[in-house]
């Protein structure tokens, strides 16, 4: 069984559009493309339209994929968010204790995370170590680079 994650509203109506475009104009160019191949002849022959057979199929994975994700999405009342600990969608402001470098991340799940709009994973190594964290709580946390050390310094919505 899949296991249900919790989105914003902005994040999952992202998904939706996604899912609404590969299902439409998507399945639209990929006809088109098995078209032109099968119109150039032998299609035992064809390697263009193996590509295209192929493409096609993995945009069907696509697709179900999304339906998946979608079939287990849950939108997350921002309001009901518990500010006393980190969790998903918190807004969380850390502050790296080797170098005292503060940032500020929103923790979201893993296909709505976007590093250049603040937001990421909670499945990633940063916000799995945060998970659960208070106001200045510290935190050790493994990442490639080595073992990075964080203190927790605002948590808000």
């Amino acid at each position: 069984m899949a296991k249900i994650q919790y989105y914003t509203e902005e994040g999952l109506n992202k998904l939706k559009a996604e899912l609404q475009d590969l299902k439409t104009r998507g399945r639209q160019e990929i006809a088109r493309a098995i078209a032109e191949a099968r119109d150039k002849g032998d299609l035992s022959e064809n390697a263009e339209y193996d590509a295209a057979k192929e493409a096609q199929g993995l945009h069907e994975a696509k697709i179900a994929k999304l339906e998946e994700i979608l079939g287990n999405a849950r939108v997350l009342d921002e309001t009901s968010i518990d500010l006393s600990q980190v969790s998903i969608l918190s807004k969380v402001k850390i502050k790296n204790r080797k170098n005292n470098a503060v940032m500020s991340y929103m923790l979201v799940a893993e296909e709505e995370a976007d590093l250049k709009q603040g937001k990421i994973s909670v499945g990633s190594p940063i916000g799995r170590g945060l998970l659960g964290k208070k106001v200045g709580d510290a935190a050790q946390i493994q990442v490639p680079a080595g073992i990075m050390e964080f203190e927790v310094l605002e948590i808000s919505r």
